[in-house]
């Protein structure tokens, strides 16, 4: 029988052991490249940790430095800065992995739709992080720095820097898939794409919301946060448009 959109890609059930083992490879596949890859940046884990202080250390004065409070900091942050970086650098390879042991067992129409929504998730996480460091960051410490008090030194751990740097990496790269998870919503028929519209309002308020409760107590980054958000989800109600209205008859038919 040919196959047709309606039926799995696999129709022989394998037992449920055989998937447990192809799960543990995958994973282990996945643990090994971001193991080697942190080995690799390890080498560099100093120059990594230059390269993501340089927005804070253009803004303040001239001879300023950050310090080291703890007494393992100067060492542990540039290997913890390249194990995260390691981790964000082998996302693709990771969620392959994850294809790869899905993806037998999908619908045609599924395959087609997740396939790009996992690419296009993982550019639009990407581009949160670019935005982040380009944008917001120099904004932000620039703001930052213009009001530290008189006679205060404005002088910053290189451990909670580095912290409070990857939580906003993180908060950007999630706010950036909005369009996603609007195309997600449309797309298993929770919500139309006119019924998602008609959320806009709610829509920004929680963008506010969630961009004064990542970002620091100021506006701008505030700011820089909320709109993207409410643009992104205006995409993301612009390309649920062009997807079909689910129907009932994706799931297969027990006829014979």
């Amino acid at each position: 029988m040919m196959p047709t959109d309606h039926t799995p890609l696999d129709d022989q059930e394998q037992p449920f052991i055989t998937h447990l083992v192809e799960l543990r490879d995958r994973l282990l596949k996945a643990a090994v490249m971001v193991l080697l890859v942190f080995i690799a940046l390890s080498f560099i884990a100093n120059d990594l940790y230059s390269q993501l202080a340089g927005p804070l250390l253009k803004q303040m004065p001239a001879g300023s430095q950050m310090v080291a409070i703890d007494v393992a900091s100067p060492f542990l942050a540039p290997f913890k800065l390249a194990l995260v970086a390691a981790i964000f650098i082998t996302v693709p390879f990771s969620l392959y992995q994850l294809w790869a042991f899905v993806a037998p067992g999908l619908y045609l129409h599924e395959k087609k739709m997740l396939l790009p929504l996992l690419v296009s998730s993982t550019a639009l996480f990407y581009a949160g992080m670019a935005f982040a460091y380009y944008v917001v960051f120099p904004l932000m410490f620039a703001f930052l720095t213009a009001t530290v008090p008189a006679g205060v030194t404005m002088m910053t751990d290189i451990s909670k820097y580095m912290d409070f740097v990857l939580t906003l990496f993180f908060a950007f790269g999630v706010s950036f898939e909005v369009p996603i998870v609007a195309l997600l919503l449309v797309w298993s028929g929770l919500v139309s794409a006119k019924g998602l519209a008609e959320k806009r309002s709610y829509v920004i308020v929680a963008a506010f919301i969630i961009g004064a409760v990542l970002t620091p107590p100021d506006v701008v980054s505030q700011t820089l946060l909320a709109v993207p958000i409410w643009l992104l989800f205006e995409l993301g109600v612009l390309a649920a448009r062009w997807i079909p209205e689910r129907k009932e008859d994706h799931f297969p038919s027990t006829d014979t």
